[in-house]
């Protein structure tokens, strides 16, 4: 007698993900580096005994020195103390901006895929003209026309970077809808949002981790560009971006000054990277994207 195929369960895809992690060398490699880059967050009041936004006339423009590993900037602000701290905005508003847009593209996707229809059509349609403009001068109107801060910047990536998850998603979506246990569903009577929560999604979980962790690199260095052309982060926030603005007339005086937020910045992104890069060969996720 033939039976439904049913949707593996929690546990199966549990471990599942810890196999894959398990197999994939750059995965963990690229995770144990993001990881170093949170705790190094988290613990940076315990790292350093200097305030990351008082100036200090007098010690300005030194370079590395046992009181000062990285040196001090134009104002005299100690550079490793802002390197540190600023590991927590860029962490912290860029994984805001990243669950928000990969959150919201997931549902979309998803929704798409199954209704199908007007809808999908409709929707290809908006995001055909949303993905015309180059995400950069999309986020800078965006910007100027709302303002900046955190709140603003969150935004703005999710409506710039949304259409993109949102094609992503429909596509591994659509491979799912087919399937015995949502016809059964369908059968069933459930709405749209049950069938998405319980059939959907948990089988596209590979799918969305992957593109969470790519999303993530490529919001890192939109906000840090954001910030470095002056429309991110306020002056004296510590922000790898703004850091780079700031010194960068003085890096022939004091290198470390401009370095220091780079080094930490490229090694977030190389993390982030690999992590996406094994997740997506571990699990067979076809990393090449439209309108990236």
């Amino acid at each position: 007698m033939t039976t439904l195929a049913t949707a593996p369960t929690m546990a199966a895809r549990g471990t599942r993900a810890w196999r894959t992690l398990s197999s994939s060398r750059t995965a963990l490699v690229g995770l144990a580096i993001v990881a170093v880059h949170v705790l190094i967050a988290l613990l940076a009041p315990l790292l350093t005994s200097y305030d990351p936004i008082a100036n200090d006339a007098d010690h300005a423009l030194l370079g590395p020195s046992w009181s000062h590993w990285a040196g001090t900037d134009q104002y005299g602000r100690d550079v490793l103390a802002r390197v540190l701290y600023g590991g927590r905005y860029a962490l912290g508003v860029s994984v805001a901006a990243t669950l928000l847009t990969v959150a919201l593209g997931t549902v979309i996707g998803c929704a798409a895929a199954l209704r199908g229809g007007w809808f999908d059509d409709v929707l290809g349609r908006v995001l055909d003209a949303i993905l015309s403009i180059p995400s950069v001068l999309a986020l800078l109107v965006v910007v100027t026309a709302l303002g900046t801060g955190p709140a603003v910047i969150v935004l703005a990536v999710a409506i710039v970077y949304v259409p993109q998850v949102v094609r992503v998603v429909r596509g591994a979506a659509l491979a799912v809808v087919p399937a015995d246990y949502v016809t059964a569903a369908r059968a069933r009577g459930e709405s749209t949002w049950s069938i998405l929560r319980r059939e959907i999604l948990p089988n596209i979980t590979d799918v969305v981790c992957v593109e969470f962790a790519m999303r993530a690199s490529w919001v890192v260095l939109l906000i840090s560009s954001l910030s470095f052309l002056g429309f991110g982060a306020d002056p004296p926030t510590p922000d790898w971006g703004l850091m780079v603005a700031e010194n960068r007339t003085a890096i022939t005086v004091v290198p470390m000054a401009s370095l220091a937020p780079i080094i930490a910045l490229a090694t977030l992104v190389v993390g982030l990277n690999l992590a996406a890069d094994g997740l997506s060969k571990a699990w067979g996720v076809d990393r090449i994207r439209e309108g990236s």
